[in-house]
């Protein structure tokens, strides 16, 4: 069975129609929609650690991230981006290796800079690898300098508060100038490079195909026509992140951001249309699975926050889509409640291909879920879901959210069924509850979380986003 895994970055489950719609209004998904309709789609759905590379370092090896015994480091060529933040270790085989290995050819075609830089691998096990450039600080163009006029327009003066943010827009705009057509930006680019490999690799027996997209990861530049479905009124720019509080910014400020992300959701949509009618076209769905999912979300003005945290967590980061098409229709139509995390994507790939590989041998955690959502049941492949990001842990349960520090302090604790918008902490009334969650954990941890992690929890550190902008606003 030929394997295509679709994964994009920050994009929120409820911006997809078919999960629902987030605060500020409906997000137009027309193609994921209709793909949701032929596939099983999965409603319980959590990273295993936060945020970009730790979870892609999850999803391709199929272990456990957390707590991060080897994941305190920061490679020359890159900033930190919280622990976990590397390469994918010698030792950890990747599906793409496996799969090669077992006769499959291998494809990656990728917008994720970070996949790219200096000393990162997540190109191993790929008979070709492509990467889309310029997205963010992608060190893409460096040249001409923006004007202060460019300046000024893609950042308002409201924004205007740390230098970095400064450079960093300057590289952004150089990365854009050459976004002419709608074709020319990443997201297409990365839809029509991986249709041309399909069509340049019909001749294989198998095929497995990793797309990463980027988009609709910050900053939230857009072709006017997306943005203008969500807002045509409001004339000031505003594309980035600020990782901070939204009451800073005036309301047209916060509505075009909304409206960038809408927008650029929306062509994610649009393109994620093309590699799909282009896989129907070439007649690959009868012998093809095809997997859609993300790593997280992002919070666009979600209690007053822009940006995307492990501490507090929430479901709007923390909550991710996945929707799998099987070629034999296995699941069609369907939702499943099971609880899955990244870990879990190896080793249902693994399941679909028939790979030879002794899994438990070589210390996959990651569990095969496919034959487990198939059933008409609420009891899955697991009780909870711990995801992990720096010293922040959180712990979901059927009727049990909580988040606090790996050193058991700080605890936020909701009850999502009887207060959907969490806007309760009932940590204090909760005691043996916060313990119990708390214990699965430090048992998810192996007993016993890194001394820099623990250090890192004692002074309260967050590491949020992964962005350099997050980054150095933060003082990392």
């Amino acid at each position: 069975m030929n394997i295509i895994c679709v994964v994009f970055d920050s994009l929120r489950k409820d911006c997809i129609g078919a999960y629902g719609k987030p605060f500020w209004g409906e997000v137009k998904t027309p193609k994921l929609d209709r793909f949701a309709g032929d596939s099983l789609m999965f409603t319980r759905v959590y990273p295993e650690s936060l945020p970009t590379l730790p979870a892609r370092r999850a999803i391709y090896t199929g272990k456990r991230v957390y707590p991060f015994h080897r994941g305190d480091f920061c490679l020359k060529g890159d900033f930190v981006g919280a622990a976990g933040w590397g390469p994918i270790p010698e030792k950890d085989d990747t599906i793409a290796e496996v799969l090669h290995a077992n006769g499959y050819r291998t494809g990656f075609i990728s917008s994720v800079y970070h996949q790219f830089k200096p000393s990162k691998n997540y190109w191993r096990g790929f008979d070709q690898w492509t990467f889309i450039r310029g997205k963010e600080n992608d060190p893409y163009r460096s040249g001409p300098e923006p004007t202060e006029e460019e300046i000024r327009h893609y950042l308002p003066k409201e924004m205007d508060t740390h230098p970095f943010r400064r450079e960093f827009i300057k590289r952004v705009i150089q990365n854009i100038r050459g976004l002419k057509h709608e074709e020319d930006y990443p997201v297409a680019q990365v839809m029509i490079e991986s249709a041309r490999w399909l069509e340049e690799n019909r001749d294989a027996k198998n095929f497995f195909l990793m797309v990463e997209s980027f988009d609709p990861h910050e900053p939230w530049n857009v072709p006017s026509h997306y943005r203008h479905m969500y807002d045509k009124k409001t004339t000031r720019e505003q594309i980035l992140s600020g990782y901070s509080d939204t009451r800073s910014l005036p309301a047209e400020l916060v509505k075009r951001t909304q409206a960038n992300y809408s927008g650029l959701v929306t062509m994610c949509d649009r393109w994620f249309g093309y590699l799909y009618e282009s896989i129907k076209n070439l007649g690959l769905l009868d012998d093809t699975v095809v997997i859609v999912s993300t790593d997280h979300g992002h919070s666009v003005g979600d209690k007053n926050y822009i940006g995307k945290r492990g501490y507090p967590s929430s479901p709007e980061v923390c909550d991710v889509p996945l929707l799998v098409k099987h070629p034999k229709g296995e699941g069609m139509g369907r939702k499943s409640n099971i609880f899955v995390q990244h870990h879990d994507f190896f080793s249902m790939m693994l399941g679909f291909s028939g790979a030879k590989y002794d899994a438990k041998d070589k210390g996959i955690t990651g569990r095969d879920l496919w034959s487990a959502a198939l059933k008409k049941t609420d009891r899955g492949i697991r009780k909870h879901a711990t995801i992990g990001w720096q010293s922040a842990v959180t712990v979901i349960e059927n009727e049990w959210w909580l988040n606090c520090r790996v050193n058991g302090k700080g605890s936020f604790l909701y009850n999502p069924k009887k207060d959907p918008g969490m806007k309760k902490n009932v940590a204090d009334a909760n005691r043996d509850t916060i313990n119990r969650l708390f214990s699965l954990a430090v048992k998810d941890a192996g007993g016993k979380f890194p001394d820099y992690i623990m250090e890192s929890a004692e002074k309260a550190e967050d590491i949020p986003g992964c962005s350099a902008v997050a980054a150095k606003v933060s003082g990392l």
